[in-house]
């Protein structure tokens, strides 16, 4: 079995990539004083904690962090969150995942977040593989990749090396 990895985005792309998001972010939100930013559990959620940091040392905006659980294994059990839903009601929420394989992912959270009403819903991945079974897009992505079914894009956060990878 092949176990050769090449390198996507280094730990200065990635920041490069996150800092350009975070730009993007306070663009459509000039006019909002909070925002939620909400991070599917463990590598949507890292991403979503070093969005936050960016959005608030680049804009005014306060950054609300919410922690989204999903069982990617199975989607359609019940997805709960750190914050009750009155928190992020009628306001700006950024959905983030660090990697857009087929959507099933963030469909799903998408779905969970439609049952609030919302003042603007946008996603957020660091790369999306462009292999998707649902129709679902990331309003803000990292990058772009076309990669085959067979191969696996993983980030890996690091302190002092965070990375994505083809394996």
């Amino acid at each position: 079995m092949n176990t050769q990895t090449t390198t996507i985005l280094n730990k200065l792309e990635i920041a490069h990539k996150l800092k350009r998001i975070a730009y993007q972010i306070y663009e459509a939100n000039i006019d909002e004083t909070e925002i939620v930013i909400a991070g599917i559990k463990n590598n949507g959620f890292i991403l979503a904690k070093k969005l936050k940091k960016q959005v608030e040392e680049i804009s005014p905006i306060t950054v609300i962090l919410c922690e989204v659980k999903i069982d990617k294994k199975n989607p359609t059990t019940p997805i709960t969150t750190s914050l009750d839903s009155n928190v992020y009601k009628n306001k700006s929420l950024l959905l983030v995942d660090d990697v857009l394989h087929s959507g099933t992912t963030l469909i799903y959270g998408v779905k969970h977040f439609l049952n609030v009403p919302l003042k603007q819903f946008k996603t957020a991945v660091l790369v999306d593989r462009n292999h998707k079974k649902y129709p679902v897009k990331a309003d803000y992505k990292g990058i772009s990749l076309s990669t085959s079914i067979n191969e696996n894009v993983a980030v890996i956060f690091e302190k002092n090396n965070d990375r994505a990878i083809l394996e």
